[in-house]
């Protein structure tokens, strides 16, 4: 009788702990992106119309966004005057324009310099170097502010360097030269979590540099975004826009077709692309929408 009774309340505890752990687990789903706020990724060349619209329009609009650009992955003649980037937007309408920098970490972790992110609704950083934003901000109260800025709800943008180091893991950050694809910097700002970000990608004839990196990392998912091209991230999905293409590189797809380097066999190789209007689902891989505009297809 002891025995049955102790066997049942073992049991009522058991389940007790196990309904508690499924509760705060549920409340803790993990999200690939941003929780709250956007990712706007693009891949070099010219920046389309519709991608500079869904920044302002998650910015909160022409009048209501606050966006601060960031100059530092260009060479130190790039902050000496307000980059391209900033009288875009100041031609589009929006009228609430700082442009931030330093190259000094120390600098960047005053609260004096990070004085225009608390109010900020978005940022943008300018292409070049990305190990450049690297040594200037990751792990100082910078960095801690691009992430505050997300959890309040706004959105983050770059292009090219300014892509690339949204990503966790960075490729083409040697300081030495971009063609060194695993350099001397590597740690990236995280935004967006164990993904792996390349640019210029079909511009470059960068197409297959991805595939050594995902087969030595399978935990990483790899895209690689061409010029003029972007993905908009927001929790555990993306959507393409512009005029080109993003190429997916999973661990998964790669090795199921490792007999064909030359990425070309009935799967359609070891990556595959997506076009305008097509969606993907950061946390289980997959496609979400497989017709993209303007008539293209999901290239598998």
């Amino acid at each position: 009788m002891r025995r049955r009774l102790l066997f049942l309340t073992l049991s009522a505890l058991f389940l007790t702990l196990a309904t508690t752990l499924a509760q705060t687990s549920g409340s803790q789903s993990k999200y690939i992106g941003p929780e709250k706020g956007a990712l706007i990724i693009v891949g070099g060349g010219a920046v389309t119309p519709d991608i500079w619209n869904r920044f302002i329009e998650l910015a909160g609009g022409k009048e209501a966004a606050h966006v601060v650009v960031i100059p530092t992955a260009g060479d130190d003649s790039s902050a000496v005057r307000p980059p391209r980037e900033f009288e875009t937007l100041k031609k589009l309408g929006v009228t609430k324009l700082t442009v931030l920098h330093t190259r000094d970490p120390k600098e960047a972790n005053t609260e004096a310099f990070v004085a225009p992110l608390k109010n900020a609704t978005a940022v943008w950083f300018v292409g070049g170097r990305h190990w450049r934003l690297a040594d200037s901000y990751l792990n100082t109260l910078a960095h801690k502010e691009f992430n505050a800025l997300l959890s309040r709800g706004g959105v983050i943008g770059g292009t090219s360097a300014g892509a690339t180091i949204q990503g966790s893991f960075m490729v083409r950050g040697d300081t030495k030269g971009n063609a060194i694809l695993i350099g001397d910097h590597t740690q990236g700002f995280d935004f967006i979590h164990n993904v792996t970000i390349d640019q210029h990608v079909m511009r470059r004839n960068r197409q297959f540099d991805l595939i050594g990196v995902i087969r030595d990392r399978p935990e990483l998912l790899g895209l690689g975004i061409d010029e003029s091209t972007a993905v908009v991230v927001q929790q555990n999905t993306f959507e393409v826009l512009g005029n080109s293409y993003v190429g997916i590189y999973d661990a998964k797809q790669i090795a199921s077709n490792a007999q064909y380097p030359s990425g070309q066999n009935s799967a359609g190789g070891p990556f595959y692309y997506l076009g305008k209007g097509q969606k993907f689902d950061l946390q289980t891989r997959t496609v979400i929408s497989r017709t993209a505009q303007a008539g293209g297809e999901v290239t598998r």
